[in-house]
């Protein structure tokens, strides 16, 4: 039975972490690889300011038409465009001022030949699309478009698009960087006995009888990233709450197929408690202008901002299983937490390169237990984070290879949990670290940032010594080694298995007592009673122990 558990433990924990998608894999890049992940001449002399999203759906077809509105300011000159659309969708026309736009189509890129354009003015293109979109096999794993149909027969249409990124399906400037800073507006038009659900607030609904269409405009006030843009097409029911937060109300709407209603509505309760704890540590959610979503989609789930995506069966745990096996997993529904908490961290505080995704799955996987320990106290917390730790493979670093769309392991979830556990322990006060978790929130407010950026705001921040610290857990899949040995009076003590330089904190018990080593590759030394001296290490430290003999 135990073996049958943890069997079923690690397969479910490879189920989640499938996400770090197969081209991470990846040791050879492409052209297109890198025309998809760098900041090209194409992309650098234009900065994104607004997006008006038009799209038609033909459930049918299987089919999706329409247009992009894409705002930009000129930040230095410039006149060659890249617009990203990935095959098989394809552009149709491109516009500016009226005037139709020539362009080109390499892969996956669309190279727009613009007239010159004044540094410091603001312009706009309108580019037309439409085409198959590729169909999604294990979404959220894999990207595309989900065709399904409802236990009634209506049609239940979802997409999702993380790894390969928003211009799977509709054309846009999808590199991570750049974000439209005035948020954008997204109508989709649907037949009439169906409804769409998108980011921000529905600002109006139009109906075309004659065509027996609606079409949906949902207005986005914030800046928003590209694969955070989502459309959920169903036959939804509806129902609404008013959460009284750290900004004031914030509007809370949930949208799921119109059976599911009662399940949802005794489900759903965890929200108001997700928004209690995470405000607690993260500060105010950053979207108070849109509110916040949870839709009912067909696949499990995604941090769809302010529209968080969820298909996690009206069940608390990850698809009713305990990821850590500590039992606390099943205290919470995995996709209202995890996926909300990234509105905090993927959606509020943005990495500039899929490279750094830990930043948005590390801190999310760790906003889990932070869960517990806001509801269910510090013990329930530190069980559950350790417990995740059976997940971690160490088959690659935690951060990937840059400007070429490439992500790092799927550690990147419960080792980047463990190391911010860890950090949390050698600052050895929930006071600062919930002052350093607010104020990355914050100082990074509706911002794209690097991992370094957020390492050093940690440093900085605590005062420890965490640079090599940040190196060896993210960069390389070493465990650190702490040897000793015991001689005479004396327990000596060092790192092996580390990179140069490396040193941390680690809380010990040396008989019993605690104490607070720092070693380092150098042999260090502390007095003890004698060769019968009993040490040992913090489970809480993510290190290995070897006892020297000789």
């Amino acid at each position: 039975m135990k073996k049958r558990l943890s069997l079923g433990i690690f397969c479910l924990g490879m189920l989640l972490m499938a996400s770090s998608s197969a081209y991470a894999q990846k040791t050879k890049f492409t052209r297109q690889d890198t025309l998809k992940g760098s900041i090209t001449p194409e992309r650098a002399w234009w900065d994104l300011r607004y997006y008006h999203l038009k799209v038609q759906v033909f459930p049918d077809k299987k089919a999706i038409a329409g247009s992009n509105l894409i705002r930009y300011k000129v930040i230095k000159p410039g006149q060659r465009m890249q617009v990203d659309l990935q095959e098989p969708m394809k552009l149709t026309k491109a516009q500016q001022n009226g005037q139709d736009v020539k362009f080109t189509r390499e892969g996956n890129v669309y190279w727009l030949d613009l007239p010159p354009q004044k540094k410091g003015s603001t312009a706009e293109v309108l580019v037309s699309f439409e085409g198959n979109p590729r169909i999604a096999t294990r979404p959220p794993w894999d990207g595309g478009f989900v065709w399904r149909k409802d236990k009634n027969n209506n049609h239940f249409i979802t997409e999702a698009c993380q790894g390969e990124g928003a211009s799977l399906w509709w054309p846009c400037k999808d590199h991570p960087e750049d974000e439209p800073n005035d948020g954008m507006m997204i109508s989709v038009t649907v037949p009439e006995n169906l409804m769409d659900v998108s980011n921000g607030r529905l600002v109006k609904t139009d109906h075309d009888k004659a065509n027996k269409t609606k079409t949906y405009h949902w207005q986005v006030k914030n800046p928003i990233n590209n694969y955070g843009v989502n459309v959920n097409i169903g036959d939804y029911g509806h129902f609404s709450e008013v959460y009284k937060g750290e900004k004031g109300d914030l509007t809370c709407d949930y949208y799921v197929l119109k059976y599911n209603l009662q399940k949802a509505k005794k489900q759903f309760k965890q929200v108001p408690m997700m928004l209690k704890a995470f405000e607690h540590w993260f500060g105010p959610y950053p979207f108070y202008e849109d509110g916040f979503k949870l839709v009912e989609v067909s696949y499990l789930g995604m941090e769809h901002q302010s529209s968080v995506t969820y298909g996690n069966r009206f069940k608390n745990g990850y698809l009713g299983s305990d990821l850590s096996a500590s039992g606390w997993g099943k205290k919470f529904d995995f996709i209202i937490i995890h996926e909300a908490g990234h509105e905090w961290f993927a959606n509020n505080l943005t990495h500039k390169d899929v490279a750094d995704m830990w930043v948005h799955e590390g801190f999310t996987a760790y906003s889990e237990n932070l869960y517990l320990d806001y509801h269910f106290g510090k013990k329930a917390s530190r069980e559950y984070v350790l417990g995740t730790r059976q997940i971690v493979r160490n088959d690659r670093p935690v951060i990937g290879t840059y400007n070429v769309n490439n992500e790092g392991s799927s550690d990147m979830y419960y080792k980047g949990a463990n190391i911010l556990h860890m950090i949390r322990q050698m600052i050895d006060s929930d006071k600062k670290w919930r002052k350093v978790l607010r104020g990355l929130n914050k100082d990074y407010y509706h911002q794209t940032v690097t991992s370094k950026q957020v390492e050093a705001y940690i440093i900085k921040k605590t005062r420890l010594k965490l640079a090599k610290f940040f190196d060896q857990y993210l960069r390389t899949t070493k465990i650190p080694n702490l040897e000793y040995k015991i001689e005479g009076d004396k327990l000596q003590y060092r790192f092996t298995n580390c990179v140069e330089g490396f040193t941390m904190m680690v809380r010990t018990t040396i008989d019993g007592k605690k104490k607070w080593l720092m070693p380092t590759e150098k042999w260090q030394s502390v007095k003890v009673k004698g060769a019968n001296t009993e040490f040992k290490v913090a489970k809480d430290f993510y290190v290995k122990t070897t006892q020297i003999t000789k």
